[in-house]
């Protein structure tokens, strides 16, 4: 008796919290969720940097055509004591000078060498293009995949937003359901008092109420946890996200607004693996031309001086500095490896493998898309029928309910009956409830997978 009195009083100011709070947040409607989630969302701000570094690989690779041109200088000191005759440089070996001297020499000698060189690989028979529409279609991979992970969230918070109605719905049916309870609990305790009734009905009605309020307990906490969820992508304090109850009575109220045509051919998932397709026979052509000859053009113009002049005497080691021959040197070479021809035939190979790879998830996904435009047209309809059958239990189960708390109260029935009673009006608008949800989630799942979400946020403003 203590218990139930506590509980009743603290559940109006409950009631009064909550309803304080609904006042205080207006309900935030899907398509500003949505346009939050698309400024907020961490995954999408990474994803936007993903593409600035492939813009920055795209433009470092269109200047892979700039030259190099190197400009040395060295002043040395040391000896100069060689013989004449060819070998391999290892690059560690100081001089290649032919001897001069017929016995072995070991006076120092100095000297200083400068050189500007230019080497520039001017034509390459079209790798540099392919290398530069490789590059073009990275950024345009990495944007695909944006409007995909975008999609991807687009859905994910649809389907949380649902959620949170239907939870919202839910905690109406348990307020209600433990108002039912309440009342039921003072009619027996009136009819107790009165001899009428046993104390045990007191007990179960009790039991009852305090159930329906850790039902109550319970979905509070699912739906929190889905306000955190929805706040951790679009930046809103969870308590704010309260949904508008509107949107399922607009879509129910407007079934056949949903008949817009499909537009899979511009889906996002679709537009990824075309770009990905793409971009493996863009790889193709760039294996093709990757192992072309390759024309140099070379030019380079130097000065030297050393302390040992023509006639092979030793002068001061100060004579050798400051240049005193200079020379230039402009030619134009061609390149090209005849063992390239097998390497290219096995990369081109290779890349062809993944390019049919790439074609092939294309027309799954396409696949996939057709399929679940289906499913979703399925779902839809059988919602929809649901939706017009379902009314009809809920007015029995209403009915069936205030006739027996009727006759409870009147001592023509038991609180077995009473409960049975309760729990089918209670199964009814839980199956009400589950049927508009089921149907508003089958619009939605329709409108993501025929690429058609803002048709349908549209209509529901």
């Amino acid at each position: 008796m203590l218990s139930f009195n506590r509980y009743a009083g603290m559940l109006p100011l409950l009631l009064f919290a909550a309803i304080a709070n609904a006042q205080q947040s207006p309900p935030v409607t899907l398509k500003q969720l949505l346009i939050q989630v698309d400024q907020k969302a961490p995954t999408l701000l990474t994803d936007s940097a993903a593409i600035a570094i492939r813009r920055a690989q795209a433009a470092e690779t269109h200047n892979n055509w700039l030259p190099n041109l190197r400009l040395n200088y060295q002043a040395d000191i040391g000896t100069s004591n060689n013989t004449t005759g060819p070998y391999f440089g290892f690059g560690i070996i100081p001089s290649s000078s032919g001897g001069i001297h017929n016995t072995n020499v070991t006076t120092t000698m100095s000297d200083n060498f400068g050189i500007a060189a230019l080497d520039w690989e001017i034509y390459n028979f079209g790798r540099y293009a392919a290398e530069n529409r490789v590059a073009n279609s990275d950024v345009v991979v990495e944007q695909k995949q944006y409007a995909e992970s975008k999609y991807d969230l687009e859905a994910y918070t649809i389907a949380n937003y649902l959620q949170l109605l239907r939870l919202q719905d839910f905690l109406g049916i348990q307020n209600r359901n433990i108002q039912r309870t309440q009342e039921i609990y003072r009619s027996i305790k009136s009819l107790a008092v009165s001899g009428v009734r046993a104390g045990v009905d007191t007990s179960i009605a009790d039991a009852e109420l305090s159930k329906a309020r850790l039902n109550y307990i319970e979905l509070t906490n699912q739906l929190k946890q889905i306000q955190l969820q929805l706040s951790s992508v679009s930046g809103f304090p969870y308590q704010s996200i309260i949904p508008d109850s509107t949107v399922e009575n607009t879509l129910i109220g407007q079934p056949v607004a949903y008949t817009f045509p499909s537009d899979t051919a511009n889906h996002p998932l679709v537009n990824f693996y075309k770009s990905v397709y793409q971009n493996n026979l863009q790889r193709e052509s760039l294996v093709k031309n990757l192992y072309n000859p390759k024309i140099f053009f070379e030019a380079a113009g130097w000065g030297r001086a050393s302390s040992v002049d023509a006639a092979g005497q030793y002068n001061s080691l100060s004579s050798g500095y400051g240049f005193q021959r200079g020379n230039y040197l402009v030619g134009i070479g061609i390149s090209y490896n005849l063992f390239d021809l097998r390497r290219r035939q096995l990369k081109l190979r290779t890349q062809k493998a993944s390019t049919n790879y790439a074609f092939k998830k294309l027309q799954e996904q396409e696949q996939l898309l057709s399929v679940s435009a289906s499913q979703a047209d399925v779902e839809l309809q059988t919602s929809l029928d649901r939706l017009r059958e379902i009314p009809k239990q809920l007015k029995a189960a209403s009915d069936g309910y205030r006739q027996k708390l009727s006759l409870y109260r009147n001592g023509l029935t038991d609180i077995i009956e009473l409960d049975a009673a309760l729990n089918i009006l209670y199964r009814a608008e839980t199956d009400y409830m589950q049927a508009k949800y089921n149907y508003t989630s089958a619009v939605f799942q329709k409108a993501i997978t025929e690429n058609q979400v803002n048709s349908v946020l549209n209509y529901i403003k």
